[in-house]
């Protein structure tokens, strides 16, 4: 993608491929979302969005076979309109085998759009694969989402299509709990073991470092806020010198026990001063509690 234009993601593929999820990530990204549009209006959404400062930096779309009268073949004319308009648009497939998809559906309950039409859920599949074809001949990028649990789909997009193609350095804030590894592509990993830990208070057990009660009893913790003063006086010296490299986003992980209490408080704590700092791009994705 372009580093200058706005960029507007279209997201297409199979029913229970995982679209929902992406949309919802890009959408968590601070990306103006709208599902199922109707294709041949790709270009009035992209001119409804103008203003006298010109279009949002991202925007990202959902187009698949819930259009019902719409042709989906004609999506180069329509992405080419928008294009036109002066945004970069980027097409994303999501696939998944037959038999992931077929088990997806049977453990859901939900209804695939095409069996209004008669068909069995397997025919109904079919038939949807030939109809998006032409969205997957035209696709930037093709995701596989067979072996992907929806955590590590959500982690996936985070990093490889809303972050990476960011016209700045990204940062990502990642909590991870010790006992099931450290995340292999960290850049930084802080240990935070060795901070009061809410786990031991019966109230605070139950609930995560995103919740007012937990932010609160850390707050209070001298060792918490010397250790919170320490990471951030590194990450403030050290993340911005990494803005001329040809990396796309750096990942900041921080780690505990459970991955549910410190660890989460801090990554979202570190992202809020990195925003206060003027960092654009930033994201956050607790790898216990997704």
């Amino acid at each position: 993608m372009s580093a200058t234009q706005p960029t507007l993601v279209i997201v297409s593929g199979l029913s229970g491929s995982g679209k929902s999820v992406a949309l919802k990530t890009f959408e968590d990204l601070d990306y103006y979302c709208v599902d199922n549009l109707p294709i041949e209006l790709l270009p009035a959404f992209v001119r409804s969005l103008m203003r006298e400062d010109g279009l949002p930096e991202r925007m990202a779309v959902g187009i698949d076979v819930r259009n019902r009268h719409s042709d989906l073949s004609r999506l180069a004319e329509w992405r080419a309109m928008a294009a036109s308009l002066g945004v970069d648009a980027c097409l994303l497939y999501f696939d998944a085998s037959d038999e992931v998809v077929l088990r997806r559906f049977a453990d859901t309950r939900r209804r695939h759009p095409l069996t209004r039409l008669g068909l069995s859920l397997p025919e109904a599949l079919a038939r949807e694969r030939e109809l998006t074809a032409p969205l997957r001949e035209e696709a930037d990028a093709v995701v596989d989402t067979s072996a992907l649990n929806v955590h590590q789909l959500r982690r996936l997009v985070i990093t490889r299509f809303a972050l990476s193609h960011a016209p700045e350095l990204s940062l990502l804030f990642e909590s991870f709990a010790y006992r099931r590894g450290v995340p292999t592509d960290a850049d930084f990993v802080f240990d935070a073991r060795a901070l009061p830990n809410p786990h031991w208070d019966e109230q605070l057990r139950p609930l995560s470092g995103r919740d007012t009660q937990v932010r609160d009893y850390l707050d209070a913790q001298p060792e918490v806020e010397l250790y919170v003063a320490q990471v951030t006086g590194f990450l403030d010296t050290w993340l911005p010198k990494l803005r001329n490299e040809t990396r796309a986003y750096v990942t900041v992980a921080f780690g505990c026990t459970g991955g549910k209490h410190r660890s989460v408080y801090l990554a979202e704590r570190l992202a809020a001063h990195a925003r206060a700092q003027g960092w654009e791009q930033v994201a956050t994705y607790h790898r216990e509690q997704e």
